[in-house]
């Protein structure tokens, strides 16, 4: 430490003293401590989530096979989650002031942050539409800005045979993107068959190239300058597409929001399947699970849309193609948020609780826009084929780096006003918000709790409809979080979706494209 003399006409004056805090000395002569200041600026990101029209806060419910201690989480979480900088941290300044938002430590008054309501469980008939109108009533609500960003609450009810207790983690999102806060929570949790380790995430495959010799060394250099050239032309109609978007071109979707916009409450609904049901399409058509996540969502959305629909045809087939026609005029997109930051592993995130360890955090975003292919299909697997076309092009693109750097541009040389327009005016003409996340491979348990399914989403964005899909262990599990408004039945949208996945199936065993696994016959 320094010793630290403020002489108001001669200013400061440090002297190296070790293991001396800093000291001011005032006119008269008087000492007095300094408090230590340790804060942090937020990024352009993080900033714009707390816009009065983008107040987002993530919603992760995690299920147990057993109710939920509350003693236990009151005694892990400040040698764990509380260390983490983000999560010990108030959001200080005030924009209309002039002043800079900044992130300030703080002590974290742990039972302020674990709330558990008294619950009348005899008035209680379906403990189900219980949580759902819970977090309903707490999507009407922020958090309170005088302590961190962050709250769990507990809920120990019956939900089925499977879930006899949940926690309901609310977290601002400006303490940072959906993957890296899931891959915080999944890093306090431990396998249950190791209680030592970390669980395991899915990856990117990397390919072995130690095969290939000089002979494929001209194709290779062919292959690689295609590959280049199919990244301009990708990213070239993307940025004219996110241009397009943000002057003129607007979604034409049925699914209209209501008029309080992104401040209207979201009704939160989700459902489990089976995930070797995903990779069984998977492998007939040669994708992979995030391709089969968009196809069977386009298709769900397709029979939702066409079930609605009015048709006045003299026959099945007229009406049909009226229908199809009704669904292929529809634009409908949705808008990916791509942290372009590289972000620690489990481990990474495990050590920086635990052991006080640097790793990279922050929201540091790109915008993507995702088209969603509706229609009927005579061959169901299309959609699929459709989703995979759409993915790979996306996958050979830097729309998100270029929307990111573009946004860091305007932020600088023109403000945060006329960035925050630009992004306003991209939520306002799409529709949906859409993610599909990699989630533990085996059981796990969350402080030894055995976890059942975890369903992450989200509210406060002004999209009407929000779909995420994350995979845990055999099961994958869909969330839907949406203004009734535009959705006025999420279960049945929730049913179409997954109904869809089983059709699908269905046609991939017919057709014998590949064996359907043993637990399934």
């Amino acid at each position: 430490m320094d010793y630290v003399i403020r002489n108001r006409k001669k200013g400061i004056i440090n002297i190296p003293k070790e293991g001396i805090k800093p000291l001011t000395i005032s006119c008269s002569g008087e000492l007095t401590m300094l408090r230590e200041e340790r804060f942090e600026l937020l990024s352009p990101s993080s900033v714009a989530f707390h816009k009065p029209d983008f107040n987002i806060h993530v919603v992760a419910v995690m299920g147990f096979s057993t109710p939920v201690d509350v003693d236990l989480l009151k005694a892990k979480f400040p040698t764990t989650l509380c260390k983490h900088p983000r999560f010990s941290s108030v959001v200080e300044g005030d924009p209309c002031k002039g002043e800079e938002l900044r992130w300030t430590r703080t002590e974290v008054d742990i039972n302020k942050h674990i709330i558990v309501p008294k619950i009348n469980h005899p008035a209680i008939k379906s403990p189900q539409n219980f949580v759902e109108n819970y977090i309903h009533n707490l999507s009407k609500t922020t958090l309170d800005k005088s302590r961190p960003l962050w709250e769990v609450h507990v809920l120990n009810l019956n939900i089925s045979d499977e879930v006899k207790g949940l926690t309901i983690f609310r977290i601002h999102h400006s303490l940072g993107d959906g993957t890296s806060l899931v891959s915080l929570l999944m890093a306090l949790t431990r396998k249950t068959s190791d209680p030592n380790s970390l669980p395991t995430i899915p990856g990117p495959k990397i390919r072995d190239d130690s095969k290939n010799n000089r002979k494929w060394l001209l194709f290779r250099w062919i292959f690689a300058l295609w590959m280049i050239l199919k990244l301009v032309w990708n990213t070239s109609m993307d940025i004219l597409m996110f241009i397009a978007t943000t002057l003129f071109l607007k979604d034409n979707s049925p699914f209209k929001g209501s008029p309080n916009g992104s401040s209207a409450p979201r009704r939160v609904v989700y459902k489990s399947f089976s995930l070797d049901d995903m990779k069984l399409v998977k492998n007939a058509v040669g994708a992979t699970i995030n391709d089969v996540a968009l196809g069977i969502t386009q298709a769900g959305l397709s029979r939702y849309l066409s079930r609605n629909c009015v048709n006045e045809g003299n026959s099945h087939e007229d009406a049909r193609k009226k229908t199809n026609k009704f669904l292929n005029n529809i634009r409908l997109r949705s808008v990916l948020l791509v942290n372009i930051r590289p972000s620690g592993g489990l481990q990474d995130l495990a050590d920086m609780m635990e052991k006080d360890a640097e790793v990279k955090w922050g929201n540091a975003l790109g915008y993507m826009l995702l088209p969603f292919n509706l229609g009927l299909h005579d061959d169901p697997l299309d959609y699929v084929r459709s989703a995979k076309k759409t993915v790979d092009k996306k996958k050979h693109s830097l729309e998100a780096i270029y929307t990111f750097f573009m946004a860091e541009i305007v932020m600088k040389f023109f403000g945060s006003k006329v960035a925050s327009g630009i992004s306003d005016r991209i939520n306002a003409n799409t529709t949906i918000a859409f993610s599909n996340l990699a989630g533990p491979m085996e059981e796990i348990g969350f402080y030894g709790l055995p976890m059942t399914f975890l369903a992450p989403s989200s509210y406060g964005q002004p999209h009407p409809v929000m779909i995420n899909f994350l995979s845990y262990s055999n099961k994958m599990t869909i969330v839907l979080a949406v203004d009734e408004h535009a959705v006025p039945d999420p279960h049945q949208l929730c049913d179409d979706i997954v109904d869809s996945l089983k059709l699908i199936k269905d046609v991939v065993i017919a057709k014998a494209l590949v064996k359907e696994p043993a637990q399934h016959l």
